[in-house]
């Protein structure tokens, strides 16, 4: 939802940055697979309980994340770059919620609550993308350069990671803040559905 604001904010910055990492030679697909050894970290992290490092290895996987499509848009996107960037950040963000299972036996079944809904929003999202490219729809690329069709929603990236932070902040408070989350991602699951329908009905009339 805030995703389009934050990339005017956030774009400039890291573009700069990715040309100058891709002037070093550094690939998107290296920094892509950094990030997830980076993010993956949270894990163990969670797990016992240091929720401090967590939040620094979360966000240091989010700013890298960031990076790796600002020097595919210098050198050029690929297919497969955008292939493998949407795969790290799905399993990224079901290991969060596995880090916060793992730290303590109460917070599993909401644990399990919101890898349930990521399921259902990573879903809805990529098979919205589809949708799309069978039907060549143009994304208007309010997100920034993408390899594929972006669908919008209630729970995007920012507010991803914005739920990710919070659990680190107030780990007491995750069964509260997941049921939250879940709740969104449901809400933004049904109304992707529902635009992926009026927009086909609006294709066939």
């Amino acid at each position: 939802m805030f995703d389009p604001s934050l990339r005017r904010l956030i774009d400039p910055p890291l573009n700069r940055a990715g040309i100058w990492l891709a002037t070093k030679g550094v690939s998107a697909n290296a920094a892509t697979l950094v990030g997830l050894a980076v993010g993956l970290l949270a894990v163990p992290l969670l797990a016992y309980r240091h929720y401090d490092a967590a939040l620094v290895v979360i966000l240091l996987n989010r700013l890298v994340d960031g990076l790796d499509g600002a020097i595919a848009r210098h050198v050029g996107p690929t297919a497969f770059g955008g292939y493998l960037d949407i795969v790290c950040d799905m399993v990224f963000y079901a290991a969060v919620p596995l880090g916060f299972a793992l730290a303590d036996p109460g917070f599993a079944p909401w644990a399990a609550l919101l890898l349930a809904a990521f399921l259902g929003t990573s879903s809805s999202f990529l098979a919205r993308a589809i949708m799309a490219a069978q039907r060549g729809e143009a994304d208007g690329q309010a997100r920034g350069q993408k390899s594929f069709f972006y669908a919008a929603g209630i729970i995007e990236g920012s507010e991803t990671i914005c739920a990710f932070v919070l659990f680190c902040l107030f780990p007491g408070a995750f069964p509260e803040l997941a049921a939250l989350v879940a709740f969104l991602c449901l809400w933004t699951v049904v109304a992707r559905i529902w635009e992926g329908y009026t927009s086909d009905s609006e294709s066939d009339s």
